[in-house]
């Protein structure tokens, strides 16, 4: 029976996990927001400045 032993091969490598704990998940996930909002607005920013240099190339 391959699926039940691929089952109790899951649970027995899911002991080795170390998962984090909650201050570590909380701290990593606010990390990514915090990434990721700073890489948002530096796009927005470059995105707002070539704009601007199309727009005077076109006029």
């Amino acid at each position: 029976m391959k699926i039940v032993d691929y089952i109790k091969e899951t649970k027995g490598e899911m002991k080795h996990v170390n998962w984090p704990t909650r201050r570590q998940a909380v701290g990593y996930t606010l990390a990514v927001i915090g990434v990721s909002l700073a890489f948002a607005l530096l796009l927005g920013f470059f995105d707002y400045v070539f704009s601007l240099g199309l727009e005077k190339l076109i006029q």
